[in-house]
C-alpha cells in the first residue's frame, strides 16, 4: 500500500536534495525508515511575499507501517501535511484486437495529438502512416523566422502549419488540468525526447512545467524518429483534400499527393485547419458549432510581473526561480480570464492564411524577454455566433482577423493600443513598448473584437487593476485580436469506440476537433484514440514491440 502526502511546504531556498528528511519528519520517522518515495507535484505559493515556499505533494511506501500512519493522520484535527491512502492504477495498454486491419491507418495532423497517437500505434506494431500538410519542422523554423523578419507569408509552413503543429511555436506549456498515469505516461514521453533540461523543475511534476518554444522543436522530431524507426511514416507537404466513406466506414483519404486507401483515419487537425472543417461540413461529418476562446494579447514589462508576483526581495527570487507568471480571473456577466501566460515572451502573428491577423504568445527556454505577455479572453457563447450553421464559429475568427490585417496596412504590423487608452475610447499616442517583431500600428481594437468581447474588458480591466494594487493597468498593452485560443467547432464522436457516429474508422482526435486544451491534453486524447484502435484491430506487425 501506498501513501500520498499533501501539503509539504518548503521554503524555496531548501535544496530539493533535504526532500527526504523533510518528508521522514513530517510522518514522525528516520529518514532511514522511507521506503520508495516520488514527488507528485510541486507548486510554487506566492501568497506570503515575505517568504515564498514550495509546496510538494509526495507518494512514499513504508516497508511496515502505511495503515497505522494514515489512521494516525486521518485522525489528527489540524496535521501540518495531510497523509491518506493512495492507490493509482499503473500505465497500460490493450492487447491487439481481433479484427482485420485492412491497411495502415490513417492520422491527419502531426500536432501532439496525431504524433502521439501515432507513437503508441507504431509501438504496438500497426505501422501508422502521418499525413502532414505543412513543412519538418526545420524548415519551419527558417519559414517562421523569416516571415517575422518581414518575409512573405508561407501558407502550409508558419506559427500554426506544419511539424508539431500550433504547438511548436506556443511556448511549450506542458500544464494539464488532468492527472493519472495517461498524463504521465504522456510527460514522461516528452522528458524522453529531449524534454527534459538539466537544472530545471522536472516536467513529470512541476506545477506549471515549461519547455519553450526552442526546446519543443527537438521533442516533435525526436518523436518523429521513434515513430519511424518503429515502422511508421511520416509524410510532409501533404494535404488532405476530402475523405472517402460509405455505409461500411471509411474507404481512404484523397491528398494532395493522390488517394490513399485506409479503414481508419485519425482526424487529428488542430483549430486552424478552416479549410477541413469545410470539407468536413461539405461531407456531412457530425459536427456542431462550440464555444471558444477569443480576446487579446496584454503585455508588460517583465519587472513588473516580477514585483508583484514575488514582492519586495523580487530580485533574491528572479535569480533562484526566473521570471514569474500569473493567472487572473475578472468575474462578471462574461468571466475575464487570462490565458497561455508567457513570462519573458513574445507577442507572435498566428497566421495561418493569407489576408488576417492574430496574435498569440510564446517564449524561449530561457524566458529572459524583458516582456511578458498572456491571452486575455473571454468564452464565446454560440448564440453570439452570427450564424447557426456549423461554420459560423469560423466566419467570425476570420472576420475580426481580416479587420485586424486590414488595419495593420496588408503588412501584418500588429494593433496595439494601451490599456487605459482601451477604457477611455481613444487610440493611443507615442511609442508603444512591445515584442512583437513585425512593426506595429495603433489602433482602437473595438474594431477587431466582438462587441461582447469588448464589454467584457471594458468591466473586467478595472477588476485585474484592483487585483494588483492598481499596477496591472498603466503599463499594460493591448494588442489583438487573440482567436485561436480553442476551436470553435466539436466533432462528434461516441464516448466508448472514439469513433464519429455513423462512420466506422473515423476517429477525431485533439484541440481541432474540441476535446483538448494544450499539448498534454491533446497527447493525451491522442493516447486514448490509439488505445481504443488497438483493442479492435489486429496489429499488421506481430513482432512489435
Amino acid at each position: 500500500m501506498a501513501l500520498r502526502v499533501t501539503n509539504l511546504r518548503l521554503p524555496i531556498e531548501e535544496p530539493e536534495a533535504n526532500l527526504a528528511d523533510h518528508l521522514a519528519g513530517a510522518l514522525g520517522l528516520k529518514p532511514e525508515d522511507l521506503g520508495s518515495w516520488r514527488v507528485l507535484r510541486k507548486a510554487l505559493d506566492v501568497r506570503d511575499k515575505r517568504q515564498l515556499r514550495f509546496v510538494y505533494n509526495l507518494e512514499v511506501r513504508l516497508p511496515h507501517a502505511e495503515r497505522q500512519i494514515a489512521d494516525r493522520w486521518s485522525n489528527s484535527a489540524h496535521p501540518p501535511v495531510v497523509v491518506e491512502a493512495f492507490d493509482e492504477p499503473p500505465f497500460s495498454m490493450p492487447e491487439p484486437g481481433s479484427e482485420p486491419l485492412s491497411g495502415r491507418p490513417v492520422i491527419v495532423g502531426s500536432g501532439p495529438g496525431g504524433l502521439v497517437c501515432a507513437y503508441f500505434l507504431a509501438l504496438h506494431g500497426y505501422q501508422p502512416i502521418v499525413l502532414e500538410r505543412g513543412s519538418p519542422v526545420n524548415e519551419r523554423i527558417r519559414d517562421v523566422k523569416r516571415f517575422d523578419a518581414g518575409g512573405a507569408f508561407v501558407p502550409e509552413s508558419n506559427y500554426l502549419f506544419g511539424e508539431g503543429g500550433a504547438g511548436t511555436f506556443s511556448d511549450g506549456k506542458l500544464t494539464c488540468r488532468g492527472s493519472g498515469p495517461d498524463v504521465m505516461r504522456v510527460l514522461e514521453l516528452f522528458a524522453e525526447c529531449k524534454g527534459q533540461q538539466p537544472g530545471k523543475p522536472s516536467i513529470l511534476y512541476y506545477h506549471r512545467p515549461h519547455l519553450g518554444s526552442n526546446r519543443l522543436p527537438a521533442v516533435v522530431k525526436a518523436i518523429r524518429q521513434r515513430i519511424e524507426r518503429l515502422g511508421g511514416e511520416v509524410r510532409f507537404s501533404t494535404k488532405v483534400e476530402d475523405l472517402h466513406f460509405d455505409a461500411a466506414g471509411i474507404r481512404g483519404v484523397a491528398t494532395s499527393s493522390g488517394f490513399l486507401p485506409t479503414p481508419v483515419v485519425v482526424l487529428a487537425i488542430g483549430h486552424s485547419a478552416r479549410d477541413t472543417f469545410t470539407m468536413l461540413a461539405r461531407r456531412h461529418v457530425p459536427m456542431t458549432p462550440k464555444p471558444f476562446q477569443f480576446g487579446v494579447r496584454i503585455e508588460h514589462p517583465q519587472e513588473l510581473v516580477n514585483e508583484v508576483q514575488y514582492g519586495p526581495l523580487h530580485r533574491r527570487y528572479e535569480r533562484q526561480l526566473g521570471n514569474a507568471d500569473y493567472a487572473l480571473v475578472a468575474h462578471g456577466k462574461h468571466d475575464l480570464f487570462t490565458f497561455c501566460m508567457c513570462a519573458g515572451g513574445y507577442i507572435i502573428p498566428s497566421v495561418s492564411e493569407p489576408g488576417a491577423f492574430c496574435t498569440n504568445g510564446m517564449s524561449l527556454s530561457r524566458r529572459d524577454s524583458p516582456y511578458a505577455n498572456s491571452g486575455l479572453v473571454v468564452t464565446v457563447p454560440v448564440e453570439a455566433f452570427e450564424g447557426s450553421d456549423i461554420l459560423a464559429g469560423v466566419r467570425l475568427q476570420l472576420k475580426y482577423e481580416q479587420r485586424a490585417f486590414a488595419l495593420g496596412r496588408g503588412e501584418y504590423a500588429c494593433p496595439l493600443q494601451r490599456a487605459q487608452d482601451f477604457l477611455a475610447g481613444r487610440v493611443s499616442r507615442g511609442p508603444l513598448p512591445s515584442s512583437y517583431p513585425r512593426g506595429q500600428v495603433s489602433a482602437e481594437l473595438r474594431e477587431v473584437l466582438p462587441p461582447l468581447v469588448a464589454a467584457a474588458l471594458q468591466d473586467g480591466l478595472p477588476i485585474l487593476d484592483r487585483r494588483w494594487q492598481g499596477r496591472f493597468l498603466p503599463e499594460a498593452i493591448l494588442a489583438g485580436p487573440e482567436a485561436r485560443g480553442s476551436s470553435p467547432i466539436r466533432i462528434e464522436r461516441d464516448p466508448h469506440s472514439r469513433e464519429s457516429p455513423g462512420i466506422r474508422g473515423l476517429y477525431p482526435v485533439g484541440e481541432g476537433a474540441g476535446y483538448a486544451g494544450g499539448i498534454v491534453s491533446a497527447a493525451v486524447d491522442g493516447l486514448r484514440t490509439a488505445r481504443a484502435i488497438i483493442a479492435r484491430y489486429a496489429c499488421l506487425n506481430r513482432t512489435s514491440i
